[in-house]
């Protein structure tokens, strides 16, 4: 077990992992990272299993100081980061020693960084997660976002996993206007055929300044209602668009109360969140409509994606021309798997290991 000292907290650094899934029928809210594909590829990188627990950094990011060895990853959003006082790259992993210090930045582009550490964060679980739901005081690290001065305990993994990189293709690119799709309902027969039409406007909708954890409000053309905006409270889910009576819808997030009793117009598949998760105040979407098949299959080739990331991190490893290198003399390579062969040279036979080194 070691440590880290939070020097600085930053605007909102928080603990989250997956959430708390099965317990919206008890009134308890999942929570839960926002960006799921940034989380699970900073698990990958540090050889953790992906649903372990990580920091979430929004806006601008915490300054933490090592209390013993380990290893780290920066991914999603670019707080120009500074090992040291040196400029690290982001989607990578590193290894410190104690007495090292990490300091994030304000946000480059994106909204919301996640850092994973080699192990485990060391903070109680609470029905199954280790996630703050910061509204109630539960979960995470004393139910709150992290404060100068704080100290949060490690559990460091047996073997420490660094070096590791993910390749530059598969880094997305955090836009501040893009297509969001979405699948219609499920109280989408509560609107008017003008009223579908206009939530599917191409000049689409902005996000206002009250967009948080919780939820992102929009402005943009009003959606008609057949009637009314009241149903009766139904199940809330990560991306459920809500229509009140103003006409201007509401994307639910990670935060989301458990149930709702506005209409709902549309679900944002879930393979557009992560994209979602990182625009913040200002930016601008259009709503795509697609099938639900159609979201079935994205969401198969996300997963297939994920896989196949995991598996290039794996076979990666920065290669350091000496013990003193610098990052900026480092060497980028994919290592392929290891493969045993049987050679005979002069009539002696030989059992030999090939790596491709790329």
């Amino acid at each position: 077990m070691t440590s880290i000292i939070v020097k600085k907290g930053g605007f909102l650094t928080t603990v989250q992992d997956i959430g708390r899934i099965g317990y919206q029928k008890f009134g308890m809210p999942v929570a839960g990272v926002m960006d799921n594909f940034s989380y699970r590829v900073a698990n990958f990188l540090v050889g953790n299993n992906e649903d372990e627990a990580v920091l979430e950094a929004t806006l601008m990011g915490p300054e933490l100081e090592f209390g013993g060895e380990m290893s780290f990853a920066l991914t999603g959003a670019d707080m120009k980061a500074k090992l040291n006082g040196k400029e690290i790259s982001m989607w990578e992993s590193y290894k410190v020693v104690k007495g090292d210090v990490l300091s994030l930045g304000v946000i480059a582009r994106g909204l919301r960084t996640y850092i994973a550490f080699s192990g485990s964060i060391d903070v109680p679980l609470l029905n199954n997660s280790k996630s703050t739901y910061f509204k109630t005081g539960i979960g995470g690290f004393k139910g709150r976002k992290l404060l100068n001065n704080d100290e949060l305990k490690i559990k460091v993994s047996d073997q420490i996993v660094y070096g590791k990189y993910m390749d530059p293709k598969y880094i997305p690119e955090f836009k501040r206007k893009g297509n969001v799709r979405v699948v219609l309902g499920p109280q989408d027969d509560y609107f008017t055929e003008e009223g579908i039409k206009t939530f599917l406007n191409d000049q689409g909708y902005k996000i206002t300044k009250e967009a948080d954890r919780m939820g992102y409000r929009l402005d943009g053309k009003t959606i008609e209602h057949v009637d009314k905006a009241d149903i009766i409270s139904d199940g809330a889910l990560f991306g459920s668009v809500q229509v009140p009576a103003n006409g201007l819808p509401i994307i639910l997030m990670a935060d989301r109360q458990t149930a709702g009793g506005y209409t709902k117009i549309a679900t944002v598949i879930s393979t557009d969140l992560p994209m979602l998760a990182q625009m913040g105040e200002g930016s601008q979407l259009v709503f795509e409509s697609i099938t639900l098949e159609e979201a079935h299959k994205l969401y198969k080739e996300y997963e297939e994606n994920l896989f196949e990331i995991k598996v290039q991190i794996e076979n990666s490893q920065r290669v350091i021309e000496a013990a003193e290198a610098s990052v900026e003399k480092a060497e980028y390579v994919n290592v392929g798997p290891i493969r045993k062969m049987n050679l005979t040279i002069n009539g002696v036979k030989y059992e030999v290991e090939v790596q491709e080194v790329k």
